[in-house]
């Protein structure tokens, strides 16, 4: 795993987008189409933002995954991640394609059906976070560490709901669904690159947890240490805790070096 810690959000969301803007242009020299899963949530968006930006992308032979979706909620709820990705990703490029999660579909329809689209797929880049939770996609402790169905049906713990109302995504705990759909790790791990981005001070137990516990289902971002190609982009913040032996072989980024590294 890399480590690479930003001085904030800005520079982090830069760097991660650019280093994703490198690894799809670099399979689409050597194939004729590449596969992306794209997150959501408040950790993305200036990694996003940056996204979007970047030069030289042909999109139109990018291929575009839906990591998780609250179920019960349509598109036009200001939680869904529906709406967030078309807002904020997919409607503002030409993308060859985007498969979504529709969360108003029968559960069991929607996961058989997103299983469906990817299963014959290989993954060249998941883009992902860690949760305050330590969950990662919507994977929340304890997370199923063995099952092999690309997505899976789960229950959201209160730990997690909670972290949508504090990032004002729901008014109230009452009104954040209980279930959702989710990437399982498994899928998540069978991807050839994450780019795993954890700005925020809220976060530093669960990155601490993550880098420096025992790899488990209760700390379910701790499985991303089992992957050969883990870049993990933290903020000053959100790396704060880290012992001095994790940060050792970590690389230090100031806002100048994201403009070297297109």
């Amino acid at each position: 795993m890399k480590i690479v810690i930003a001085p904030d959000r800005t520079t982090l969301g830069s760097f991660a987008a650019k280093q994703a803007a490198i690894t799809l242009r670099r399979v689409l020299q050597a194939q004729p189409e590449c596969n992306v899963v794209i997150a959501t949530g408040s950790s993305q968006f200036e990694v996003l933002e940056s996204l979007v930006q970047q030069p030289d992308v042909d999109w139109s032979r990018v291929n575009g995954f839906h990591l998780d979706e609250y179920l019960g909620i349509d598109k036009t709820h200001s939680a869904s991640f529906c709406g967030y990705l078309a807002a904020r990703f997919v409607d503002r490029l030409p993308l060859k394609s985007f498969y979504y999660l529709d969360g108003t579909l029968p559960p069991e329809q929607l996961r058989m059906s997103a299983s469906v689209a990817i299963s014959d797929r290989t993954i060249d880049l998941v883009m992902c976070g860690i949760g305050e939770n330590g969950h990662l996609a919507f994977n929340d402790p304890p997370a199923d560490f063995e099952t092999q169905d690309p997505y899976l049906i789960v229950e959201l713990d209160e730990a997690c709901r909670k972290q949508q109302v504090g990032e004002g995504w729901f008014d109230s705990l009452a009104s954040v669904p209980t279930q959702a759909i989710s990437m399982s790790i498994h899928q998540i791990l069978k991807a050839s690159k994450i780019i795993c981005s954890v700005p925020d001070r809220r976060k530093a137990e669960a990155v601490k947890a993550s880098l420096e516990g025992e790899i488990s289902p209760n700390m379910p971002a701790s499985a991303l240490r089992r992957h050969a190609d883990v870049t993990l982009l933290l903020d000053s913040s959100s790396a704060s805790l880290l012992d001095p032996s994790t940060m050792a072989g970590s690389t230090i980024l100031d806002p100048q070096q994201t403009n070297q590294q297109a």
